[in-house]
């Protein structure tokens, strides 16, 4: 698929002041430090969500409405059967994919989705299962979020692992955002479990009468990217802000994180949600958007396929409708790059086994690949 002349012009790199080049192959668009060339692989998926890569080469990819497919040697496949059933409302339904760490031991697929156990309310659940050609099985629910809720707004979810396999992930405050101040409900929290849904001894909450065992930490509004720090082994995470206050915060054992004590951001009707940014036992973002880029998917660069973007974090937006670079120094943003700016709404983005980079979009919904160009 070649770009157009009115899509070339489209692009704008804004912090590095680069434009996408007309001269020589038309898909290579020059950026501050790589110049990379867009492989689409596939097209017209139906709100992809995620994908995870299989140790085989072929990619798992999930769309919203409800359908796990695979992606191999340029076919798309059909949806999978055995995909648990999925709340499809709003902005809920089937979400995240991830592998168990162990994978190629065990064969454990994860999935974060919404769930309505009665067909009316529901909230985010975490499942698991193995692959058996062209199906699931062996699935089992080992999470279901609470309370349910008839609103439509903010299931977040994704899912890390950390060195002991436990699994990390998160739900947004569901629309409500008192909520996320609450030990009582799991929305605007991250949770930590074990591997197989059970809670672990340590979590911060464990034994607390008003509080759920499986909270990790609160405070957050919808968190929709997480990742392993390639360094320090920190998970960390972004999430949307309302109208402006996206941010990038480390993920902290019981620590509270301040929606909506405390925001860079206002209603979306202009009126004030608190005139406060920082207080007395909240931690502070290491960075925060205004206006809101609508930050979803997120991936730190180890490969040497980039070797200018080493330990740098990619974070898609969908409002923004780019690829933003950001480089830290400690926890310091040091430099940005907005890359391929107002191509489309990209929804993850994910390095590979091979090394490459992989991106996914919605309107249109693609699965592409990024290629460093010389």
């Amino acid at each position: 698929m070649k770009f157009t002349a009115f899509f070339l012009t489209a692009f704008l790199f804004v912090n590095s002041g680069c434009t996408a080049s007309n001269e020589g192959d038309p898909e290579i668009i020059k950026g501050q430090t790589h110049h990379l060339k867009m492989e689409i692989l596939a097209e017209g998926l139906i709100n992809p969500w995620s994908m995870a890569f299989l140790p085989d080469g072929r990619i798992l990819l999930t769309e919203r409405p409800g359908n796990l497919r695979i992606y191999a040697d340029g076919v798309l496949g059909a949806p999978l059967a055995g995909v648990p059933p999925v709340w499809v409302n709003g902005q809920g339904g089937l979400l995240e994919v991830a592998l168990h760490p162990e994978f190629e031991e065990n064969g454990w697929i994860y999935l974060a989705y919404a769930s309505s156990p009665d067909g009316q309310q529901g909230n985010t659940a975490i499942g698991r299962a193995r692959l058996d050609g062209d199906k699931l099985v062996d699935f089992e629910q080992i999470f279901q979020g609470k309370p349910l809720t008839t609103l439509s707004y903010h299931f977040g979810c994704r899912i890390v692992f950390d060195e002991q396999n436990r699994l990390y992930f998160s739900i947004g405050d569901r629309g409500e955002m008192q909520n996320a101040q609450k030990l009582n409900s799991h929305n605007g929290k991250v949770m930590r479990i074990h591997d197989d849904g059970r809670i672990p001894a340590d979590n911060p909450f464990v034994g607390r009468q008003d509080a759920l065992p499986e909270i990790y930490n609160y405070g957050h509004r919808n968190i929709q990217g997480m990742a392993v720090h390639p360094v320090t082994a920190e998970i960390w995470t972004h999430e949307h802000g309302p109208k402006g206050g996206d941010e990038i915060n480390i993920e902290q054992a019981g620590a509270n994180y301040g929606w909506p004590v405390v925001s860079f951001g206002i209603n979306y009707d202009g009126t004030i949600i608190t005139n406060d940014t920082a207080a007395p036992g909240i931690t502070n973002p290491i960075h925060y958007w205004v206006p809101s880029i609508a930050p979803c998917g997120m991936s730190f660069v180890t490969s040497a396929r980039y070797p200018h973007w080493n330990n740098n974090l990619l974070v898609t937006a969908l409002a923004g409708q780019h690829i933003q670079r950001l480089v830290f120094e400690g926890n310091q943003v040091v430099e940005t790059e907005k890359l391929f700016q107002a191509y489309a709404r990209f929804r993850d983005v994910r390095q590979g086994p091979d090394g490459f980079l992989y991106v996914l979009t919605e309107g249109p919904g693609q699965l592409i690949k990024l290629l460093p160009e010389e």
